[in-house]
């Protein structure tokens, strides 16, 4: 088995009540994923926010200059065979219910 990280890309803005439905979708899948033995770290929602540090001179600007639907909201860590596993694990998630998508990037191990 290797590990993936799934890259939640942000979809739709959302009403309170669909973001409440939203979530226990979220909680029943990465349940399911972590009674399967597969889920490594359900991660953390990001925020909005933050700072990027770039160049050779360390250049720190503030915010993160991407469009809105292209921010990364959040991550976990699973474990799968292989890509197409880990693909075939992503297709679960919530996320595409309201615009989103998931990045899914193998880890390398060091």
């Amino acid at each position: 088995m290797s590990q993936f990280v799934f890259l939640y890309r942000n979809g739709e803005k959302m009403s309170p009540e669909t973001m409440q439905l939203q979530m226990g979708k979220w909680v029943a899948w990465l349940k399911a994923l972590g009674e399967k033995g597969l889920l490594v770290s359900a991660g953390q929602p990001l925020e909005r926010s933050g700072r990027l540090v770039s160049g050779a001179k360390r250049t720190v600007t503030d915010g993160l200059f991407t469009e809105a639907k292209d921010v990364i909201g959040g991550y976990s860590l699973v474990e799968a065979r292989d890509l197409d596993h880990a693909v075939e694990l992503s297709m679960g998630c919530p996320i595409y219910d309201v615009g989103g998508g998931v990045e899914i990037r193998p880890t390398l191990s060091m």
